[in-house]
């Protein structure tokens, strides 16, 4: 009895740019039906592995390789195609990739049938309404509610975990032999990267693809791939059945990897990198000091956030979307406030009302006993000095124009905390406090990592000397090396300057590891509160439950 079909064989591919080599002798094979994971830290390679099967890379990488593609017993060499003609008959056809942020990957002014029905008609000889009605078949089977209707409707219209459900269905409409995944579920909450590793899993098995599932997270690889490759400075450090490689990892990169994940045995204590962990530096196992305080930083009453749905003809709202339904809490001096709950059940909302982004309904909320509804311009701007916020995407949120010096130095200009002469030397300042060297002034937002943004960020937020921060899904989309960091650096910075953090996430791993108490929110409303242990090792609530029951 013969084995599974052979889909890929690559063979010693590498990848440079000028005189860097950035991929090195890497070798895989992948069978029908069968999933590898490729895992490792942000800049191992992984991506740029991925792309080079799709001729993506940038015309100034130079690629070594033997890549074959089988599919219906033909083999395609993708290493000797070298025109657009060609690779147009592979990319989405043979081969199909689905991005990790579908916003950047979806036309923002086509609406979401139109560039599925575009992609099934670049591809195969049938008539637009055949085309149409396939497009709106593959809306049901990635399980989208009313796809006529969602047929219709822009990306901006749908939420993350429904354009992400548009993003397979555009990869695997035209059935390629190959799908590759590069980090689809990064973004989302856990329910949602739940149903998505689900129905990508069903997808494969009723049609025998193929795939690459690219990402940071052992966990999540464990959960939907047969096969590892571990990557790091793009090399292949190990590679093999995925349950041997976990429970019995050979290669020490690979222990590190497992080891910098947050337990329950660490909680509130620093984390392991993968740099200690590779150099055998000792990380202390006492716990970070308690500085919880009975002084109330933030009183939140009995908040509602509406939004409006519709207007009768004299211009009055008749329906709305209950954001924030009426909820109430308190934080402490000191205090680490875990929220968490789906997408959509109004965690962010309740950040940016906070900040005076978002408008109130009704209630009320007061900082440091002071009504902060209703506060004039004068007196919102010092409100911004106490409370600031750290977003989840550092790149959005820094200006691509300006230097990382200037970054750091405009809200010093804005609040006129320091004078003009001292500010430069604040921002040295800054920057040492989370741990980058000086010579990041002159640097631009493009030219760091994913945690070196995340870390200007956090940097930004503290220079106006804020008191509270509101941290909105700030390590979601670190590997996990760099969040163990940014976790460490956090309650570092917690100590040193007796900071208050609201921490919005998804990652109940994460949330249970720094959080004193946890807030847990479905539709707008709060279904279970407590400190962390009670919530999150001995839940009450059904949907506190489904969460934890989610997690990979």
């Amino acid at each position: 009895m013969t084995g599974p079909e052979q889909i890929l064989s690559v063979q010693g591919l590498s990848i440079s740019f000028a005189d860097s080599t950035v991929v090195n002798n890497v070798s895989l094979t992948l069978h029908k039906g069968r999933t590898l994971a490729i895992v490792g830290e942000s800049g191992s390679g992984k991506s740029l592995t991925a792309l080079s099967l799709m001729g993506l890379l940038p015309s100034s990488a130079k690629v070594q390789a033997n890549t074959v593609l089988q599919v219906n017993n033909e083999e395609i060499l993708l290493s000797s195609i070298n025109s657009s003609k060609e690779w147009c008959k592979i990319r989405g056809n043979e081969i199909g990739m689905i991005f990790q942020e579908p916003m950047s990957s979806l036309n923002p002014v086509m609406q979401i049938g139109a560039q599925l029905t575009e992609s099934i008609l670049q591809h195969h000889s049938v008539s637009k309404s055949n085309a149409r009605q396939q497009a709106v078949d593959w809306l049901s089977k990635v399980k989208l509610p009313n796809p006529e209707q969602l047929f219709k409707r822009y990306p901006h219209q749908l939420s993350g975990g429904q354009k992400q459900r548009v993003m397979i269905a555009m990869a695997m409409c035209n059935k390629p032999a190959l799908l590759i995944a590069d980090e689809p579920t990064t973004a989302l909450d856990v329910t949602v990267q739940n149903e998505i590793v689900e129905l990508m899993n069903d997808l494969q098995r009723a049609t025998g693809t193929a795939m690459i599932f690219i990402t940071h997270d052992l966990a999540l690889a464990a959960k939907i791939a047969d096969d590892i490759l571990v990557m790091y400075n793009g090399d292949v450090v190990e590679q093999g059945e995925m349950k041997r490689v976990l429970e019995s990892p050979k290669e020490m990169y690979t222990k590190a990897l497992l080891a910098c994940r947050p337990s329950s045995d660490q909680k509130n204590k620093p984390l392991p990198t993968v740099q200690d962990f590779l150099q055998g530096k000792p990380v202390s196992k006492e716990p970070f000091a308690q500085l919880i305080s009975e002084e109330v930083l933030l009183d939140v009453n009995d908040i509602s956030v509406w939004f409006e749905m519709n207007k009768n003809r004299l211009g009055k709202s008749v329906a709305y979307f209950k954001a924030v339904d009426g909820v109430s809490f308190s934080l402490r001096k000191g205090e680490v406030l875990g929220l968490v709950g789906e997408s959509g059940c109004g965690k962010s909302t309740i950040g940016k009302t906070i900040m005076r982004l978002l408008p109130i309904h009704k209630g009320g909320i007061s900082y440091k006993g002071q009504d902060i509804t209703a506060l004039s311009t004068k007196e919102q701007k010092q409100l911004k000095r106490e409370i600031q916020l750290i977003f989840q995407d550092p790149y959005a949120s820094l200006n691509p124009r300006m230097s990382i010096g200037d970054i750091l130095m405009e809200p010093l200009a804005i609040h006129d905390i320091i004078p003009r002469r001292e500010r430069k030397q604040e921002a040295e300042r800054l920057l040492d406090m989370v741990q980058l060297p000086k010579g990041s002034m002159k640097r631009y937002p493009h030219q760091f990592s994913g945690g070196q943004r995340q870390r200007i960020g956090i940097a930004r937020a503290l220079s106006v000397r804020p008191k509270l921060l509101i941290c909105d899904e700030s390590v979601s989309a670190l590997d996990v090396s760099v969040q163990a960091q940014i976790l460490n650096l956090l309650k570092e910075l917690q100590q040193e300057l007796a900071l208050s953090y609201l921490f919005i996430s998804h990652d109940l791993n994460v949330v249970y590891h720094i959080s004193d108490r946890v807030l847990v929110m479905q539709q707008g409303k709060f279904v279970e509160t407590g400190n962390a242990d009670d919530v999150l090792k001995h839940p009450k609530a059904a949907y506190t439950q489904q969460l934890i029951n989610a997690m990979p």
